[in-house]
């Protein structure tokens, strides 16, 4: 007869990346996104949503290599829901640019360290994460994306150290039901944390992201996908929140528009990668410049007004999110 104790442990040995993915979409997960508008706040503060879009410049969404048009037979979209769209594409465009090469070398990273990293390759693996996260520190423009990037990167590492850490009440006789390299892992991501506290790695949210979905055993394109699908989730939280949408056309458009935009950045971007072999033969910025004009297959920033707007975020008389 199996007691109480055997029915609560009697779970699979491995976690599956389905069961994982379910974990890492739950919105009450604490990573501090709720307090952040990616630059929403600041673009209706400056006025953006009272600007009359051109009915004669019809709505697109990319849709691989077709594009799904509004036809003049079509009811028209609502003004804000019409420019809360056009901010979300934007943004995921920009951002899968600047963020996917990161979380694709981090993991490329940790997975040729994993297997008993020990020694001098652990430290080779730490430097190249923080040589990482040091170029990503030089690539974001303004200090309010820095801010809000290295919060969220840093809640990140602290969810998977107390959140996905195995319960110490477990007995030890019970089969682990994380990942093999789940443990192995815990050290380095401690290690990186002393490395942030100590400020010598910023701990931005993309690096930190990598770490935690390749810690936890999720693929590489897995772990960009819901990157991105968070990223869009975040905005229409926050353009709920800032009332130039509803809760039921948030839903709206994440069944019906944003897993497109969301399949087209990962059409751009899903290859991209950062010339880590290059990094760590330079630290300063114009090396950094100069390195990233030679690879045009690397991260970039492709939305100039966004960053703008991000670091007028600030100056607003009054406002609701720190980013």
């Amino acid at each position: 007869m199996m007691s109480d104790s055997d029915t609560i442990y009697s779970a699979n040995s491995q976690v599956s990346e389905e069961y994982l993915l379910l974990l890492l979409s739950d919105a009450n997960l604490p990573t501090g996104s709720f307090v952040a508008s990616s630059g929403l706040e600041s673009y209706i503060k400056h006025g953006f949503t009272s600007i009359a879009t051109s009915t004669s410049s019809p709505f697109v969404i990319p849709s691989g290599n077709s594009s799904t048009t509004e036809s003049s037979s079509t009811p028209q979209i609502p003004h804000l829901v019409r420019l809360t769209i056009n901010f979300v594409r934007d943004s995921l465009h920009s951002y899968s640019h600047s963020s996917l090469p990161f979380i694709r070398c981090v993991h490329e990273t940790l997975d040729q360290g994993k297997g008993g990293a020990t020694g001098e390759r652990k430290e080779a693996v730490l430097k190249e994460i923080t040589d990482l996260d040091n170029l990503y520190e030089i690539m974001t423009l303004n200090h309010v994306s820095r801010r809000a990037s290295k919060a969220q990167g840093v809640a990140l590492l602290t969810l998977f150290s107390k959140g996905f850490a195995r319960p110490a009440w477990i007995p030890s006789s019970i089969p682990a039901s994380d990942s093999p390299q789940h443990s192995g892992s815990e050290a380095l991501v401690e290690e990186l944390k002393l490395l942030i506290r100590k400020g010598l790695s910023p701990g931005h949210l993309p690096v930190c992201w990598g770490v935690l979905t390749s810690s936890l055993g999720l693929g590489i394109e897995k772990s960009q996908r819901l990157h991105l699908f968070l990223h869009a989730r975040a905005l229409l939280s926050a353009s709920i929140r800032l009332n130039t949408i509803g809760p039921y056309a948030a839903q709206q458009l994440l069944l019906h528009v944003v897993g497109q935009l969301v399949d087209d950045s990962m059409g751009r971007c899903a290859h991209l990668r950062v010339p880590i072999e290059k990094i760590s033969h330079g630290a300063n910025t114009k090396f950094h410049e100069e390195m990233m004009e030679e690879h045009a297959d690397g991260p970039a920033n492709t939305w100039p007004l966004g960053e703008i707007l991000a670091g007028r975020h600030d100056l607003q008389h009054s406002r609701i999110f720190n980013s």
